[in-house]
C-alpha cells in the first residue's frame, strides 16, 4: 500500500567514482529517493556530496570516472544510457541547479533565451508558445514583471533573482527529480528562504523529488525528509529527518550537531571537530572518521566497520553499533558528542570607547556624457553612527547591498568617507595625510570573507605575515621579528613549521587562520571581520569562532563582526546594529535586539533563519527586494516592503526611539512612545 503512495523513483546501489589515477571519490554509496520526497546529503567539504550529484547526471569531467554501481532512474538504467538519450534525461527527466547562479547562467544571452532552449529541447516548444511559457516560469518561481525580466539580461539580476531564473530553467522541462547543489549558501537569510519556500511550493504542486545537497544544518531540518550523512567519500548514516535530530547516532554527526553555535553555548567554546576531513589520496585504514573521533579504538583504526541497523529507518557505519544494533542506542546515542566545553569564558567588563563613528555617509558619484558630469549619487552608507568599547563585540547585519562592507572598508579609510566622523582612540581619522593615516592604521585591521582572494598566492606565509610589519617598521631585528611570527602562529593555532608554505597548501580553516595571524601581526586593538566564516563548513566555523572568542580573551581586541549569520552573531556578539539601505535601523545588545526585535525588518530577518529548533515562528515574507541606493524610497526606506506602513511612513523618515537605555529603533511604529 505505502509502495503505491510513494513508489521508489531514484535508486542508487554501490555506486563507486574515482579519479583515473586511482583515488575513489564516491565510494560504495546505496540510497533511495521517493517519488514526492526531499532527500539531503549533509556534510563538510570535500566529501563528496558534489561529486555524488555530478555521477547522477554522469557530467563527471574527463578526469573522473564512475568506476561500477548502479543508478535507476524510474527503472531506466542511467549508466547504460548512450550520450544522446543522457541529453533526453537531463532536463527532461533529472534537471540540476548549482549552488553559484552567476556561473551557471550564459551572460550574453537573454533570460528568456536560456530558458527557452530547455523549453525547445524539452518540449518542443518555439516562438509565440515559448515565450508564453517561459514567462509563466517565471511568474512560478515568483519573479515580478515577469514579461519585461524575459529580456535581461543575468547581470542586471540580484543573486536571489538569478538563482530563481536557473529554478525556473530546471522546471522547463518538468523534471520527476530536482538535483540542488547547495542553491542558498551565498545568499541572505530572507531570500535564502524565500528560495526553500519556493522549492517547497513547487514540489507540492509537482510531485517531483528533489536531492538537496547542503551543509546547514538549520535548512535540513526546514525541508529534509530523510538525510543522508557523507564523509570521505562514504554515507556514515541515514535517518529520517526526525531520528537525525532527536538521536544522531554516528558520533561524526553528534559533533556536527555541538559545533553549532547557539545563546546556550555564548559563554563556553564550540565543540568544534579537530582535524579536517582527509584528501583523497590518503584516505586512513580503518574507519575513515577514526583521527578525528574521541570514542575511536584500535578496531576503529584497524578495520572499516559495517553498516549497521539501529532503528527503523536508520542505519550507521560505526563500530559503536556493530553485533547490537539498536541495544547500542542507550550507550552512544545520547547527546554527550552534542555539549560542549563547560570551560567558561572570562567576563568581559564595560571599559572606554574605542571607535566612534558619527553621521558617517559614503556617497558614490554617477557620471554621464563626454565631460563626466555628476547626475546622481549612490548613498551606500548614508548616516551611520555607532560606538565599539574596548574589548567588546558589534555586529553589523542585513541583507547584501545595505552597505555593511562599505562601513567597514570606510572605517578604516580604505574608501574615503563623503561626510561624516571617524573617532579612533581619540584621534579624528577623516582627513588625515597618508603618513599619519598609516600609523592609525596599525590599531586597525581587516579580515576579508575570502582568505584564498585576500591572501596572495605568490608569497609564503612568513612573508605574508612580515609584510605589514615591515610597512609600519614593527620589531626591525630579524631575530625579534622571528619570535613575533612563532608568537602569532601559536596563537592562532597553527604549526610554526607551516610557516614557510603557501596558501593553497592549507584548508580553508587554515586560511583564514593565517588571514587572522596577518591582521594580528602590527598589535591591533580593533579587527573588522567580513563575513569571515561564511564560506566555511559548521566544524571549521566553531574552530574560528572558537579562535576569536579567546584572541579577545587574551588580547582585550574590539571587533566589528560584519556578517548575515544570525546565529554566529548571537554566539559571538555583545551588541547587535541592523542596516537597511546604508542606514541603521535598529540597535541594542544582543538579547535586546535578537531576542525582543522591535523593528519590522529585523522582525522579518529573525523569521528568516533556518533553525533546527525553530517550533512556532510564523515566517514574515518580505515584499520585493532591497530597493537601489540610487534612488532610495522616499520616507522610511523599508516601507514598501513593510506590513506595518501607514502613511507617515512614506512621508517621513523615522528619527530614534529608545526602547531602553540601550535599545533604539528607527520606526514611527514607536514613535510616539508606544514601544
Amino acid at each position: 500500500m505505502t509502495q503505491s503512495i510513494s513508489p521508489v523513483l531514484l535508486k542508487v546501489d554501490g555506486l563507486v567514482t574515482r579519479l583515473r589515477n586511482g583515488a575513489r571519490i564516491v565510494d560504495d554509496i546505496s540510497f533511495r529517493i521517493k517519488q514526492g520526497e526531499t532527500f539531503v546529503l549533509l556534510g563538510e567539504s570535500g566529501c563528496g556530496k558534489s561529486m555524488t550529484a555530478l555521477s547522477l547526471m554522469r557530467l563527471l569531467p574527463d578526469s573522473i570516472h564512475i568506476e561500477s554501481g548502479a543508478v535507476r532512474l524510474d527503472e531506466a538504467d542511467i549508466l547504460a544510457l548512450p550520450e544522446r538519450a543522457m541529453r533526453e534525461v537531463r532536463g527532461g527527466k533529472m534537471a540540476m541547479i548549482f549552488q553559484e547562479p552567476g556561473l551557471s547562467l550564459n551572460p550574453v544571452m537573454t533570460v528568456g533565451e536560456q530558458i527557452a532552449e530547455a523549453l525547445e529541447l524539452h518540449q518542443q516548444l518555439r516562438g509565440a508558445a515559448a515565450r508564453a511559457r517561459c514567462v509563466e516560469l517565471l511568474d512560478q518561481v515568483g519573479i515580478p514583471d515577469a514579461a519585461r525580466r524575459l529580456h535581461e539580461y543575468p547581470f542586471q539580476l540580484s543573486g536571489g533573482m538569478k538563482q530563481r531564473v536557473m529554478i525556473a530553467m530546471a522546471l522547463a522541462g518538468q523534471p520527476v527529480l530536482l538535483i540542488a547543489d547547495e542553491p542558498t549558501t551565498a545568499m541572505d537569510v530572507t531570500i535564502q528562504a524565500q528560495v526553500l519556500q519556493l522549492l517547497r511550493d513547487t514540489q507540492q504542486k509537482s510531485g517531483m523529488s528533489i536531492l538537496l545537497i547542503t551543509h546547514d544544518l538549520g535548512v535540513v531540518a526546514q525541508v529534509a525528509h530523510q538525510v543522508a550523512v557523507m564523509y570521505a567519500g562514504h554515507i556514515v548514516e541515514q535517518a529520517t529527518r526526525e531520528q537525525l535530530f532527536l538521536h544522531p547516532a554516528h558520533p561524526y554527526t553528534q559533533k556536527l550537531f555541538a559545533a553549532l553555535p547557539d545563546t546556550a553555548r555564548s559563554g563556553q567554546p564550540l565543540a568544534a571537530i579537530p582535524g579536517s576531513v582527509p584528501p583523497l589520496h590518503d584516505i586512513p585504514k580503518g574507519c575513515r572518521f577514526a583521527p578525528r573521533c574521541d570514542k575511536a579504538w584500535e578496531l576503529c583504526h584497524e578495520q572499516a566497520p559495517e553498516w549497521t541497523g539501529v532503528g527503523e529507518g536508520q542505519g550507521v557505519r560505526c563500530h559503536l553499533y556493530e553485533g547490537q544494533g539498536a541495544k547500542a542506542e542507550g550507550r552512544v546515542m545520547g547527546t554527550e558528542g552534542m555539549v560542549p566545553s563547560t570551560q567558561h569564558s572570562v567576563p568581559i567588563t564595560q571599559s572606554s570607547v574605542l571607535l566612534q563613528v558619527s553621521d558617517l555617509q559614503v556617497h558614490f558619484p554617477i557620471r554621464k556624457g563626454i565631460l563626466q558630469h555628476t547626475v546622481g549619487q549612490v548613498k551606500a552608507v548614508d548616516g551611520v553612527s555607532l560606538e565599539i568599547p574596548q574589548g567588546r563585540t558589534l555586529a553589523l547585519v542585513g541583507e547584501s547591498g545595505c552597505g555593511k562592507t562599505t562601513t567597514g572598508k570606510a572605517l578604516l579609510q580604505l574608501i574615503r568617507p563623503t561626510a561624516g566622523s571617524v573617532r579612533f582612540a581619540g584621534n579624528e581619522l577623516i582627513g588625515l595625510k597618508a603618513q599619519k593615516l598609516r600609523k592609525q592604521r596599525a590599531g586597525m585591521q581587516m579580515v576579508f570573507q575570502d582568505p584564498y582572494a585576500s591572501l596572495n598566492p605568490k608569497m609564503r606565509v612568513a612573508e605574508i605575515l612580515e609584510e605589514g610589519m615591515a610597512a609600519l617598521n614593527i620589531d626591525g631585528n630579524n631575530a625579534a621579528r622571528k619570535a613575533h611570527l612563532d608568537i602569532l602562529l601559536d596563537q592562532v593555532g597553527l604549526a610554526r613549521s607551516t610557516i614557510w608554505r603557501y596558501p593553497h597548501e592549507f584548508s580553508g580553516g587554515q586560511r583564514q587562520r593565517i588571514a587572522i595571524a596577518r591582521a594580528l601581526a602590527v598589535s591591533p586593538k580593533l579587527l573588522i571581520c567580513d563575513e569571515p566564516t561564511s564560506a566555511l563548513d559548521v566544524s571549521v566555523q566553531a574552530q574560528i569562532l572558537n579562535l576569536l572568542k579567546s584572541l579577545q580573551q587574551e588580547l582585550n581586541l574590539s571587533y566589528l563582526f560584519i556578517s548575515h549569520n544570525l546565529a554566529v552573531v548571537e554566539y559571538l556578539a555583545h551588541e547587535v546594529c541592523v542596516m537597511y539601505l546604508g542606514r541603521i535601523v535598529e540597535r541594542g545588545t544582543v538579547e535586546e535586539v535578537l531576542h525582543t526585535p522591535r523593528h519590522p525588518y529585523t522582525q522579518a530577518l529573525l523569521s528568516a533563519v533556518p533553525r533546527i529548533d525553530k517550533r512556532g515562528v510564523e515566517m514574515i515574507r518580505l515584499a520585493g527586494e532591497l530597493p537601489s541606493p540610487v534612488n532610495p524610497p522616499q520616507g522610511c526606506h523599508f516601507h514598501p516592503r513593510c506590513t506595518h506602513a501607514m502613511a507617515v511612513c512614506r512621508a517621513a523618515y523615522p528619527d530614534a526611539t529608545g526602547i531602553s537605555t540601550t535599545h533604539g529603533v528607527h520606526c514611527h511604529l514607536y514613535g510616539d512612545g508606544l514601544g
